[in-house]
């Protein structure tokens, strides 16, 4: 009697790692269900598919997360304001959690009770993947290769995989062309490790692929305008030719379009990942740069001072958050509770340029403006009165003043009595 074999759903990618793990878990005796989640990369899906099913994939399924990943992941990190390390806009990092959840979800509805991922034990994915997996289903079991004995043993590294490609007749598509690897997905296409791993090595224009080089891109400027509602953004329209585009994913996909035209979103920058080593990364993030500079200005002109300052206090350990992948977690949880419930009166709608990289803001109205221009006008007297500056200025300086007289008492001159 044949033994019943257990199953397992792999994130795939199509890609060399994936396949050969697809591969190498089928030789485990594993059936393997493979899920190919379309998050918005350039990818032929098809070829995919038959790829998997021709090593052996008992199963294909792709799921279309685009709409999913816009409204309920690259939405919120907007109305966040989220910036790793004050940089990074998060691409890669808020879609795995989405990934990892309908991978969970497939489990369940297949009877699997093992995942598995490709991501490398020196990165930060594996920790986005599993711990989402636990979060969902504390009773998963996960199967990480890059962190098996066997599998390490096997496979010290790429060309080894190519090897066991090649004698197993999984396709591969090898090229130097690209000595890095990339991400990509809606918010950007991420660049690292190969020849980045030098954080000197200076990349010429051909590494780009979502943008223009800024130098390249037209010289004219782009005007359009944004308008949020409760700080998301509801509408864009193109001010040279009337174009007006709605829809949350159509919004984002446009303003990726006209980013990159543009040359918009280009970072290159060393971060510090949550295993805890230092790694160079070159992203191209066009839309979602569009979106920040924007949402941003939208804030300045409808969010109370208070309110704001808390909300920019919250803003990096979402992003910590979300980058370390506690995606699913309670204090998540709490935190766009706390960030929604601040963006009930953003409002409005922001005009900019697009040139050359630069995201140029050249004006901004809100129906929840909070701006008095005759409260604010050095030309008409208004509500202000001038005089109380006086007791305001002086309330505050006496904590000043009593530190300052302790602190400084050798350098002020007696007075005479």
């Amino acid at each position: 009697m044949t033994e019943k074999k257990q199953k397992i759903v792999l994130a795939y990618s199509g890609g060399l790692d994936t396949s050969v793990i697809l591969k190498w878990l089928i030789d485990k005796n594993f059936e393997v269900i493979a899920y190919v989640a379309d998050v918005g990369q350039d990818d032929d899906f098809e070829e995919v598919i038959q790829k998997a099913r021709q090593i052996g994939a008992s199963q294909v399924y792709i799921d279309d997360l685009r709409q999913e990943l816009v409204e309920e992941y690259i939405f919120p990190a907007i109305q966040a304001n989220a910036l790793y390390e004050g940089r990074y806009l998060l691409g890669t990092a808020l879609a795995r959690p989405l990934i990892a959840k309908r991978q969970i979800e497939l489990a369940g509805k297949c009877g699997a009770e093992y995942v598995s991922h490709g991501a490398t034990g020196k990165g930060n994915d594996q920790v986005r993947f599993e711990l989402a997996y636990y979060a969902l289903n504390p009773k998963i079991n996960v199967i990480a290769p890059w962190k098996d004995k066997e599998f390490l043993h096997e496979f010290s590294g790429r060309p080894d995989m190519l090897k066991y490609a090649v004698h197993h007749g999984i396709p591969v598509k090898a090229s130097i062309k690209k000595p890095y690897s990339e991400d990509d997905n809606l918010v950007h296409i991420s660049h690292e490790a190969g020849v980045l791993e030098d954080p000197a090595f200076t990349p010429g224009k051909e590494i780009l692929s979502k943008i223009v080089h800024p130098s390249d891109a037209p010289d004219h400027i782009t005007q359009i305008s944004i308008h949020f509602k409760n700080g998301i953004p509801a509408l864009v329209s193109n001010i040279e030719c009337g174009l007006q585009v709605s829809g949350s994913l159509e919004i984002f996909q446009y303003l990726n379009k006209l980013g990159s035209e543009n040359g918009i979103g280009l970072l290159d920058m060393v971060e510090n990942r949550f295993v805890g080593i230092k790694s160079r990364g070159i992203y191209e993030s066009p839309g979602a740069t569009i979106l920040f500079q924007a949402h941003r200005d939208m804030e300045g002109i409808s969010m109370d001072r208070e309110v704001l300052k808390l909300r920019n206090m919250l803003s990096p350990l979402f992003a910590e958050l979300v980058y370390n992948g506690f995606w699913f977690s309670p204090e998540m949880d709490f935190l766009r509770a706390a960030i929604s419930k601040s963006q009930e009166l953003i409002d409005g709608k922001v005009n900019i340029g697009l040139y050359k990289g630069n995201v140029l803001i050249e004006g901004r109205e809100s129906p929840s403006s909070l701006y008095n221009r005759d409260l604010s006008s050095m030309d008409i007297e208004g509500g202000f009165d001038q005089h109380d500056s006086e007791g305001f200025i002086r309330i505050n300086a006496i904590r000043l003043m009593a530190h300052g007289a302790i602190t400084k008492k050798s350098s002020y001159a007696e007075v005479p009595a």
